[in-house]
């Protein structure tokens, strides 16, 4: 799992059918800073994850990747690689809050 901010969209109309009706976002995976421990950076990738909760752009996520994105109910049947899987309100690094929502003006 990793949290990362959404970015953007996806609009694919021509896909396969068991597709149809779900939201594509795509996301910007983040990490500790490893000069500090005291805020996240970006890394500077972008993935196409299927959103089932409906993030919006600029919110924090925690996604999961792999054969895992496809273990839950809304997606074990899709043809998946990454999804969505949590909206983030704080990181804590060592008794530090590196993430709040609340505070982050970016924040929806």
């Amino acid at each position: 799992m990793f949290v990362a901010r959404v970015t953007g969209s996806v609009v694919a109309t021509q896909k396969v059918a068991s597709m149809t009706g779900h939201k594509l976002l795509t996301v910007e995976p983040y990490r500790v800073d490893p000069d500090s421990n005291t805020r996240l950076v970006p890394t500077g990738r972008t993935f196409v994850v299927v959103d089932t909760l409906g993030a919006g752009i600029g919110e924090m996520v925690l996604i999961c990747q792999g054969s895992s994105a496809r273990l839950t109910p809304e997606t074990e049947k899709l043809p998946i690689d990454a999804v969505v899987i949590g909206l983030v309100d704080t990181v804590d690094i060592g008794g530090t809050v590196v993430f709040s929502g609340r505070d982050d003006d970016r924040h929806r």
